[in-house]
């Protein structure tokens, strides 16, 4: 196996041979250094999502049916079909919108020859080359036969997802703040060519004084020079040309921020429905609908009403976000006048 230096300010590609799966690390601080996270990426621990029906990132078990135990395996496999049988079922991760979540591993072979390893390497080399005070550091990673660790940035107050639990939704002025952070961090990956494509409150964190953090990039693209056809996300905040599987381009990122800032203000998605097919036909009419309580003024309505435009050209740019009057209004000042 190859020789690995870890270099926080230029960490690279990953060395060559290297089996790939996901598993959560704990924290972890050396004595006298900078608080980071030590996230393990484990081989024999890879969460696998089992769905006839979607195209879905690698997850975990979700058992939906018993006809839901099948599975079609990946390209250049064996023609044969994934069974429950194949995987040992482990601690209980979640509980989804759809099913409950679990922990698998695979009981005969490694899942290298999956798009995991390529999705992870493409990770890596996204985030540890950002530098923005809402994207998380990552400052190196490292592997041994089993794992791989990434180095992270600490983010102390956790997860957002889990305030947005706690509390039900956000006021005006904590909502505009953070989609004023958020639209200056993506902001900073467009002009990187960056586009992050699953925008959602799951993958953010708040630091020690409550800054939002963008914590990860598993579905993020370096796209320069042309536009991409991948379906991927989350289905709350699809937009419709992925919907319809049209090309996409960074644009995506400016609907994503406008369903988050409605669920932000509201405590749920704008396009919720009771099944998938349901919410994909309220993704293609924009059917935006705001609820009585709690209420949403007038001026936020429509700052959102500018995001969610079903032509991508026509939604409000990440600069004009900036300066839009209820952005102006409600976001910290702080946080409006801050530069790199």
């Amino acid at each position: 196996m190859a020789d690995v230096v870890v270099d926080k300010e230029n960490a690279g590609p990953l060395g060559n041979g290297v089996g790939l799966g996901k598993a959560v690390g704990k924290g972890l601080t050396e004595q006298g250094a900078r608080p980071g996270v030590l996230r393990s990426i484990d081989v024999n621990s890879l969460p696998v999502h089992i769905d006839n029906n979607a195209k879905q990132k690698p997850g975990a078990v979700k058992p939906a049916s018993a006809d839901a135990s099948l599975a079609a395996r990946p390209s250049g496999r064996a023609p044969t079909r994934w069974q429950l049988t194949d995987f040992d079922i482990g601690k209980p991760l979640g509980r989804g919108k759809f099913g409950n979540v679990y922990l698998a591993r695979e009981r005969k072979e490694q899942l290298q020859s999956s798009n995991v390893e390529h999705q992870l390497r493409r990770e890596i080399e996204i985030q540890s080359h950002l530098r923005h005070p809402n994207i998380l550091r990552l400052y190196g990673y490292f592997y041994d036969e089993t794992r791989v660790y990434l180095i992270l940035e600490y983010a102390a107050r956790g997860e957002l997802y889990k305030e947005l639990q706690r509390v039900g939704h956000f006021d005006e002025r904590r909502t505009a703040t953070y989609i004023a952070s958020l639209a200056k961090a993506l902001l900073y990956c467009h002009s990187k060519h960056v586009i992050h494509r699953d925008i959602k409150p799951e993958n953010l964190l708040l630091g020690l004084h409550g800054e939002l953090k963008i914590a990860d990039f598993g579905w993020s693209v370096h796209a320069p020079n042309s536009r991409r056809q991948t379906l991927c996300g989350t289905l709350d905040y699809l937009p419709p040309e992925m919907v319809e599987g049209r090309a996409h381009d960074a644009a995506v990122d400016i609907w994503s921020l406008g369903v988050l800032a409605y669920e932000f203000l509201v405590g749920c998605p704008p396009f919720e429905a009771a099944g998938h097919s349901d919410t994909y036909k309220r993704i293609l009419r924009v059917d935006l609908r705001f609820p009585a309580a709690p209420a949403v003024s007038p001026a936020a309505q429509a700052f959102i009403g500018r995001l969610l435009v079903r032509d991508p050209a026509a939604r409000l740019p990440l600069d004009r976000v900036l300066r839009d009057p209820w952005i102006a209004q409600n976001a910290d000042p702080a946080v409006l006048s801050r530069t790199l």
